[in-house]
């Protein structure tokens, strides 16, 4: 990774039958051209700094996410055990049926409810949308750290795009490609989570089921350099397993998916 004065971004112009050209990639790939009623969706490079500026255009974004790597069907709720700041943990997260406007943007509505020892500990709205072009970007979020009361005890880590300097990111792209890198939100000095993609045909075992072909990253941020996740997704499904290889542990791992 490169120190955040080498790092350039250009931003890349892809359709609906998209083929993208990334900062650091050795392969070629044809330009896709879009189609008459399509307008081209800005897909930025990863790279922290001023220079990180996506275009967007509301008008080429929606809500409804279908992208197969992370499918978000409203009334789905997905159920992930694991391990957090050393205690057992249980994360419940539900895709709604509702929609908020974000920077333009009208996002997809998932709420994300994290217990620690039994206890909820934290409670994060999310805001997702998904751009013409399939790929899937993450808008922002509303995060409330509660005592054993229940009680809010800190908001640290909400942003939204648009809001004092807050930028969305890519979340997952349309037709993932080994190497290619990304940030997946971008407030300085309180959200920089970024990833890289490092393998598309992965096996993973989850209570949930094994998986073979399942894509895999590695996902880092400046705000905690000593730390590197693992994340697992599997088409159709989404994201399937979250573990770190570097730093304090933390896991979750799917168990059970309920759709209404």
């Amino acid at each position: 990774m490169t120190t955040q004065g080498q790092e350039v971004m250009k931003p890349i112009a892809i359709g609906l039958a998209i083929s993208i050209a990334l900062t650091g990639c050795s392969s070629s790939h044809k330009k896709a051209t879009p189609t008459p009623s399509a307008s081209p969706v800005a897909l930025p490079t990863f790279g922290p700094g001023a220079s990180y500026h996506p275009v967007i255009n509301p008008a080429d974004f929606g809500p409804n996410i279908t992208n197969p790597w992370l499918p978000f069907t409203p009334g789905t709720t997905m159920i992930y055990t694991g391990t957090k700041d050393g205690q057992p943990s249980r994360d419940v997260f539900t895709i709604t049926t509702a929609a908020r406007v974000i920077d333009g943007v009208r996002c997809r509505v998932v709420h994300d409810s994290l217990f620690l020892s039994g206890k909820l500990e934290e409670k994060t709205i999310d805001y997702y949308a998904q751009d013409k072009a399939g790929n899937v970007w993450y808008f922002g979020e509303d995060t409330e750290e509660l005592d054993e009361r229940g009680k809010v005890t800190s908001r640290e880590g909400s942003w939204l795009a648009g809001v004092h300097g807050a930028e969305p990111g890519v979340f997952m792209e349309a037709d993932p490609v080994v190497g290619h890198r990304f940030r997946q939100e971008y407030y300085k000095g309180h959200a920089e989570d970024q990833y890289t993609i490092v393998d598309l045909d992965a096996s993973v075992t989850v209570p949930y089921r094994s998986f073979t072909h399942a894509l895999r990253t590695e996902e880092t941020t400046s705000l905690e350099p000593g730390t590197l996740d693992n994340k697992y997704y599997v088409r159709g499904v989404g994201e399937v397993e979250e573990i770190t290889v570097k730093g304090p542990l933390e896991k979750a791992v799917l168990v059970q998916i309920t759709r209404a």
